[in-house]
């Protein structure tokens, strides 16, 4: 009996050592930070557009513009951007992405300008996500509105092998913004008291005109995540696709118990 009793200690006490493992996938206490509780990222920078960068807490604009946007003018000539939003602090810990999910990202912008030209490479509106220094998806608006009327652009990108792990300190999510246009130059500029002077603005998250300037990720805890190659665990107890990392390992040791008490039970019936 006291054997049994002691090849049941240890059973337990190995399964419940690897079921408690970390189950966060970043710190929920910092709002700078994903979590699944936080996955809102939001877009912040300067007046000027010299700037732009991003994080998690949608209360902190600190530095920001106060007018809610960044813009720049262009007196003649191509009205032109090429802007990157950039994670203001390095990720504490790993994100990881639902496989099934989607991220959605929303941003407002105003342009005046000539059309843009959809032949001619990020010529109109072109938004690219990279993952660290590595562009995992990229699309063209060419129907953007050039009139200088607010627009929200919104881009669903389904999550892929390439999305589904952003590891900390090297690959925090970054957004390209880039357009480029002739000037307007219609026959009203001709008139003294037209203004004609080209310019692209674009919305921060603190903005008070209604645009919504955020990147939604379909963040899951670490021991959601899955085999991004859908191979499955390893035979020495890697993750299992859909399950908790370690699993193998749980029930090896699970099975390993349970050969230890039916010893000890032959042992004592002998």
């Amino acid at each position: 009996m006291t054997n049994r009793l002691i090849a049941l200690s240890m059973a337990f006490f190995m399964l419940s050592s690897v079921v408690v493992a970390p189950a966060s996938a970043q710190a929920a206490d910092d709002p700078r930070q994903p979590s699944v509780e936080n996955p809102h990222m939001h877009f912040w920078g300067t007046s000027d557009l010299s700037s732009c960068w991003t994080h998690f807490d949608s209360n902190d604009s600190t530095g920001s513009a106060e007018e809610g946007y960044g813009a720049r003018t262009y007196g003649s000539g191509q009205v032109e951007i090429s802007l990157s939003c950039r994670s203001q602090d390095n990720f504490n810990e790993n994100m990881y992405l639902n496989p099934n999910g989607t991220i959605i990202i929303e941003i407002g912008i105003a342009i005046f300008s000539d059309e843009c030209d959809p032949e001619q490479e990020k010529s109109c509106l072109t938004l690219t996500l990279r993952r660290g220094n590595l562009a995992v998806a990229s699309q063209v608006f060419p129907a953007t509105d050039n009139s200088f009327n607010d627009e929200q652009i919104r881009w669903e990108i389904p999550v892929d092998n390439n999305m589904t792990v952003w590891n900390k300190s090297q690959e925090e999510p970054v957004l390209d913004i880039d357009y480029s246009a002739p000037g307007w130059n219609g026959l009203d500029c001709l008139i003294p008291t037209s203004d004609c002077t080209g310019e692209f603005r674009f919305y921060y998250s603190n903005n008070e005109d209604g645009m919504t300037a955020e990147a939604n990720f379909p963040l899951i805890n670490m021991t959601e995540a899955v085999d991004p190659e859908g191979e499955g665990g390893d035979e020495d107890g890697g993750s299992l696709p859909g399950g908790l990392p370690g699993f193998g390992l749980m029930a090896g040791l699970g099975a390993l118990a349970i050969a230890a008490v039916a010893a000890n039970q032959r042992t004592e019936q002998e």
